[in-house]
């Protein structure tokens, strides 16, 4: 039998000078949308069809639908004319041809100057950008004599962001 010793060795192994690398992450502004397809409703209520007055509502989000934006994120909606576009956006009269014409605002008091343009940038604010809500309002003057009946109209708003 053959014994074999194996002579031990230690080696050195010698250390790298301290190294360093870089970590980052650039963050851009965003928008996170769940819900839809409806964003909500514009209602102006049941009326007569006599009255010759100024009726006003707003819109109600749809619960399902919330808008979050990083903070600081410019923001601007675009409204369109609607399915009932003339020179106006229209409600029309479902089964009928009968136009019932209304306006949208930015605000509740329906300041001329926040009037909503058909298809044109409007730019939102917010307040809390993890839920911001479109501020959307709108005006509807009966003629007194319109023809009883319910009157709708789909409307498509775009939002946009900007950094």
């Amino acid at each position: 039998m053959w014994l074999m010793l194996a002579s031990m060795t230690t080696l050195k192994i010698a250390a790298l000078p301290n190294q360093s690398f870089q970590v980052a992450a650039t963050v851009v502004a965003g928008c996170l949308i769940n819900g839809g397809p409806s964003i909500g409703k514009l209602d102006f209520g049941s009326q007569a069809g006599s009255d010759r007055q100024l009726f006003t509502a707003s819109m109600v989000q749809n619960t399902a639908f919330s808008l979050a934006c990083s903070p600081g994120t410019t923001l601007s909606m675009r409204i369109d004319g609607g399915s009932h576009y003339t020179s106006q956006r229209n409600l029309q009269r479902v089964g009928g041809t009968q136009l019932i014409g209304y306006r949208l605002y930015t605000d509740a008091g329906l300041t001329p100057a926040n009037a909503i343009p058909v298809g044109q940038d409007v730019s939102l604010s917010y307040s809390d950008a993890n839920h911001i809500v479109l501020p959307v309002y709108g005006a509807l003057q009966l003629s007194g004599m319109s023809l009883s009946g319910t009157y709708t109209d789909t409307l498509t708003v775009t939002v946009t962001l900007t950094w």
